[in-house]
């Protein structure tokens, strides 16, 4: 279950650094919830797709956190047309039948673990 976990946030990344919409839109669920610092909610994958060509955002997994069956937490280095100096983030994804649903992304590691955690307990107590 590990690999269907990575190779969806994979597919994701790649996604996301090819800035191809369609890929873009294909490999999240339909909504994917979003988490940044411009907001979060649910959104489609069109308005995923769109977001990626807006933003320009390039980001580059550094480290891989499993958490559970369906949630991982990837820190990332994030550049952005403006700004080419790396920031490093970290973004709590979940993903069902092999696409991403949620790309919860915060500004530190320990915060994405801190919420990833409380992800998969509230998962758990369903």
């Amino acid at each position: 279950m590990q690999e269907k976990l990575e190779d969806a946030v994979n597919e994701w990344h790649e996604a996301v650094l090819s800035g191809d919409l369609r890929r873009s839109a294909a490999a999240v669920g339909n909504p994917i919830v979003v988490l940044g610092p411009k907001g979060a909610g649910p959104i489609t994958p069109t308005e995923f797709a769109e977001w990626v060509e807006r933003s320009g955002i390039r980001l580059v997994p550094r480290s891989w956190h499993p958490i559970s069956e369906r949630l991982i937490v990837v820190e990332e280095d994030a550049t952005w047309p403006a700004n080419n100096k790396p920031t490093r983030v970290a973004t709590v994804f979940r993903v069902s039948e092999g696409k991403v649903t949620a790309a919860l992304r915060l500004p530190e590691l320990r915060a994405a673990l801190d919420l990833a955690y409380i992800c998969r307990e509230l998962a758990a107590t369903e």
